[in-house]
């Protein structure tokens, strides 16, 4: 069933001084969905973030919640709440205090102010914390009261600007299950941006990668990953083998280096040479000499904890990655080999 869409961005655009950040984005975003703006420092995720929670105004282009224009909408107008990566919470108050802040500038009863306060506090797990000063918490526990002081204003969407930034990786990991536990158990839709992959594909329901601007992809994490949609998205989401100078023969067929190989795509043409072809390193078999599609030389071997991440020259002078469970030394001769369904085929950017 087709969610309805509570988000519209049309064509937003955004320059400062001249330099242009935006370059049209368009997205909807539907009800109850967590949704992820990844891309690299300054490819103008946090600018939308920002465009959406009223902080920034667009130079063109339309915002629109549930169907209706949002620009003109003041930011304590709108059915949003931010969290910073910094936080921002007040030093001088209490969890408590932080998190009843916004209720009590609303003028709300004070026997409700402590029924939704204490209702937070457990949700975020953070009972028995309430009189203890934001200083005195650690960066797990910041965070908690942050959540819990956007979501007392039962916000329709919560906007996260990298709220893990400033945490080690075990916490980090720890976050990243209890904020999707949380959006799952509220329901309200999620808008984070972040620039780490494992975070975006581990959490999101969509993710919309962005670059330079523009929005380059967007869907569910395992098509983001397993069908890249150009040659930037294939490289910056994983790591890949492209091949740049491949030739799709047929339907099913590709050549590499002189081989006719079986794949699962179609509709590319005859004989197509505007396309790349992508391998992933963990779709790619080791087998004994002579027994693959092409042999080679292992001239380099990482030890990565969970795998191996091994580099193959093989006779053709390609360099390939590859990544396997299996210990093997540099200067082992192997083949290489791989199913259909690892290769994807993807035409070319069109201004290479």
């Amino acid at each position: 069933m087709e969610k309805n869409n509570i988000l519209e961005l049309r064509n937003i655009t955004k320059d400062y001084d001249g330099k242009v950040v935006l370059k049209g984005i368009n997205l909807n975003i539907h009800e109850g969905e967590f949704i992820t703006l990844l891309g690299p420092s300054g490819c103008g995720k946090t600018t939308t973030l920002r465009i959406i929670g009223g902080f920034e105004k667009p130079n063109a282009g339309q915002l629109l919640f549930e169907g209706k224009d949002l620009t003109p909408v003041s930011i304590n107008k709108r059915q949003f709440n931010t969290i910073f990566q910094s936080y921002a919470l007040f030093p001088h108050l209490n969890v408590f205090e932080n998190i009843a802040f916004g209720l009590k500038t609303k003028k709300t009863k004070k026997d409700m102010i402590e029924r939704e306060v204490m209702r937070q506090i457990r949700q975020v797990g953070l009972e028995g914390f309430e009189d203890k000063k934001v200083t005195d918490l650690s960066g797990g526990q910041k965070q908690r009261v942050a959540i819990a002081r956007a979501l007392v204003m039962k916000p329709r969407v919560l906007l996260l600007d990298e709220p893990m930034a400033a945490l080690d990786v075990q916490l980090r990991k720890k976050m990243r299950e209890e904020l999707k536990r949380l959006q799952r158990d509220i329901g309200i839709t999620f808008i984070m941006v972040s620039h780490d992959q494992e975070e975006a594909l581990s959490m999101s329901d969509r993710v919309v990668v962005m670059n330079d601007g523009s929005v380059q992809q967007i869907g569910t994490p395992e098509e983001i990953y397993n069908t890249p949609e150009n040659r930037w998205v294939a490289q910056f989401v994983g790591s890949s083998n492209i091949v740049t100078d491949g030739i799709f023969l047929e339907d099913n067929k590709v050549k590499i280096d002189g081989k006719t190989l079986p794949c699962l795509d179609t509709n590319f043409g005859v004989d197509e040479t505007s396309i790349d072809i992508v391998i992933r390193p963990e779709d790619i078999q080791i087998k004994k000499i002579n027994t693959g599609y092409f042999n080679g030389v292992i001239t380099n071997a990482v030890f990565k904890g969970v795998h191996w991440d091994l580099k193959v020259e093989t006779k053709k002078g390609r360099s390939w990655t590859v990544q396997t469970i299996n210990n093997y030394t540099i200067g082992d001769e192997v083949a290489l080999k791989w199913d259909s369904e690892a290769i994807h085929v993807m035409w070319k950017e069109i201004d290479e």
